[in-house]
């Protein structure tokens, strides 16, 4: 059954406020994610949430558009083991140096005041910088 959550959207050059509507799906083993924003449609279909969101996040980029909610979040990123256990719906807030803990679990579209909203490229950095950070 499918599900719709309602994500802000920031950019663009509008000046106001945007929403988008996400639609998740399961289609057998595969999780389709749909984007409905300024009239246009998005579609992905990935073997979890955060990865079908962040292949719609490059095209959102496009319009200049980035969703404010935590799959978008420079500080957010998911555990293989979280993956797993939520197709990708659950991800982990981290911080420089520090291994996430079972209370920096967020929902990826879900809004906080901690979003730090980027572009899919600057997420990965900040990804690659915080694994660097890691004591070995």
């Amino acid at each position: 059954m499918a599900e719709q959550r309602s994500v802000f959207l920031v950019g663009g050059g509008t000046g106001g406020d945007e929403q988008a509507v996400f639609t998740l799906d399961r289609k057998g083993t595969s999780c389709s994610l749909t984007c409905s924003y300024r009239g246009k449609m998005v579609e992905a279909e990935e073997e979890d949430f955060f990865e079908a969101l962040f292949q719609i996040r490059q095209h959102l980029e496009v319009d200049g558009l980035l969703p404010f909610c935590y799959g978008a979040s420079a500080n957010v990123y998911p555990e293989e083991t979280t993956i797993k256990m939520s197709l990708g719906l659950m991800a982990c807030k981290v911080r420089m140096g520090q291994i996430p803990q079972k209370t920096d679990l967020v929902d990826i579209f879900d809004e906080g005041p901690d979003i730090i909203p980027v572009f899919v490229h600057m997420h990965q950095e900040f990804w690659e910088a915080w694994l660097a950070s890691l004591p070995s």
